[in-house]
């Protein structure tokens, strides 16, 4: 029997109602290292952020960001990329790998100096104005409303494919409706069950690698070692040409969207800025060696043109190496990366949501909070709205509305990492003309920042050039130009409103 999302919530008793913020003004950053950073540890209440609660452990945070960038577009898109490129998608992974890391080093200089949930909607609103943050902050929680329906598609079909007597959309509806109960208990049952799926993902690549270098070395029992047949023998190291690469290059950063999510769930860390920094530090080299390390397992086992690599790249390869029912632990995997995404999706669409109405950004109901911290109305819009993309793909009696969210949301990701570089780049020269040092900083400031700023406008260009993507970058500017009118009317309003009041 299947529930609505809704369902979780329950009339608490009068002492433990949802309750409003202790204040509804806009959380100011200071740029000091300290100004948010460890206050209000003593309450367990987060200090920049009142009202959520700092429930998150040091193992759940690193865990956050392992789980924000090993998805399942690891698992199966890198297959497609694979068959595009040959093993030249290794260097398409490093370019990719290289200005995500790059990237989430300048939010890491961000998001120490100043933690909060709203992240860098926070630093748009405070570097640009109100509107900036408005449109940048509603746009990432949309994009993220449509990834939890989305992935709750795939699970469901996965669920599905393993257990055929299942519905797919009966898998889908549990999948999305127990992982939104998860996050109404607590913030530490999202963090507990990140964890573990997590734990699981990272075990699981560790576990590939270390089987594909055995057999690469030649010392895995029953297992000749491949050489360099599949890596120069079908056509070269770049068979599709080099011009390939670069196209692969974006398909590969929509794989590391995720990266950003431990900044937001900062905010409900003990000691948030120690915490960032830790986290974004050790995400740096898990995207080098997950990444790069399993895909130069797959691409010198297997000749990068066989059928099975661009259908199920990792299958193929336990395949290869003679492991049993490898499909089967294959869709295991894919299925709890999955369950993971969804999971990271509802809680970071609810906390940016959370974080816009406190400040004023979105109606100030979703700045409530239960007894235990958790912005209920926030949670349970975001299942809604997860609910209503899986109602388009099952229930709509036509695909056009499920894919109007797709290509709407296909963008996203690279206007965020823009928003990023330009709020860092403001960022350090209001510290730099007060003569102050951030405790973190961009590496080579500001060569490294403005070069991650022409790669990701190239990257738009690329975008806007490639037939295949042109529709997704048009629906994404012009979700994004409508969020940024509304937000500069809003703007225009309050700042008539103040001038009215003087």
């Amino acid at each position: 029997m299947t529930r609505d999302p809704a369902a979780p919530r329950q009339a608490p008793p009068p002492e433990a109602a949802s309750r409003p913020l202790a204040t509804e003004t806009p959380h100011q950053g200071t740029g000091s290292p300290t100004a948010a950073g460890d206050a209000g540890t003593a309450t367990g209440r987060a200090g920049g952020d009142s009202g959520l609660e700092r429930g998150l452990r040091n193992r759940q945070m690193s865990m956050i960001a392992i789980g924000g960038v090993v998805g399942a577009g690891l698992f199966v898109g890198s297959g497609t990329v694979i068959r595009s490129t040959g093993p030249a998608a290794l260097v398409s992974y490093a370019i990719a790998g290289l200005l995500v890391i790059l990237v989430m080093r300048m939010l890491a200089e961000l998001a120490v100096a100043d933690p909060s949930t709203g992240s860098f909607a926070h630093y748009a609103s405070r570097e640009f104005g109100s509107w900036c943050g408005l449109a940048i902050g509603w746009l990432y929680a949309y994009s993220w409303w449509v990834t939890v329906g989305l992935e709750a598609v795939i699970g469901g079909e996965l669920a599905h494919h393993l257990v055929p007597a299942v519905p797919a959309w009966v898998a889908s509806l549990v999948l999305l409706a127990a992982l939104t109960a998860s996050n109404l208990i607590h913030v530490a049952a999202f963090g507990e069950a990140e964890y573990w799926f997590a734990l699981i993902k990272v075990v699981a690549i560790v576990a590939f690698i270390g089987l594909g270098a055995l057999a690469v070395a030649g010392l895995l029992p029953g297992t000749d070692s491949p050489g360099a047949a599949n890596l120069l023998g079908h056509g070269g190291f770049a068979p599709e040409g080099w011009y390939a690469v670069l196209p692969s290059v974006l398909t590969v950063i929509f794989a590391f969207g995720g990266a950003e999510v431990v900044t937001i769930a900062a905010g409900e860390a003990p000691r948030p800025a120690e915490a960032v920094r830790k986290a974004i530090r050790s995400t740096t080299a898990r995207i080098l060696i997950f990444y790069i390390g399993s895909i130069g397992v797959i691409v010198t086992l297997l000749p990068y043109d066989e059928a099975s690599v661009t259908t199920s790249p990792y299958s193929a390869a336990l395949d290869a190496l003679g492991v049993p029912q490898a499909g089967r632990i294959m869709d295991v995997i894919v299925l709890i990366a999955v369950a993971s995404c969804l999971n990271s999706g509802l809680y970071t669409a609810s906390r940016m949501l959370f974080a816009l109405a406190h400040q004023r950004e979105a109606p100030r109901v979703f700045a409530r909070t239960h007894a235990r911290g958790v912005p209920v109305p926030a949670v349970l819009v975001a299942a809604l709205a997860g609910l209503l993309t899986l109602a388009s793909k099952y229930f709509a009696g036509t695909a056009t509305l499920f894919t109007f969210l797709l290509d709407s949301t296909g963008a996203v990701i690279v206007l965020m990492y823009l928003c990023v570089a330009a709020c860092q780049i403001r960022s350090r020269m209001r510290a730099e003309r007060h003569g102050r040092t951030p405790a973190v900083r961009m590496w080579a400031y500001p060569y490294l920042s403005w070069t991650v700023v022409a790669a990701l406008t190239a990257v738009l260009v690329l975008l806007a050039f490639d037939s295949t993507t042109q529709r997704s970058l048009f629906l994404t500017l012009s979700v994004t130009v409508a969020a940024a009118a509304v937000g500069a009317l809003r703007q225009r309003r309050a700042r008539t409103g103040d001038e009215a009041g003087r």
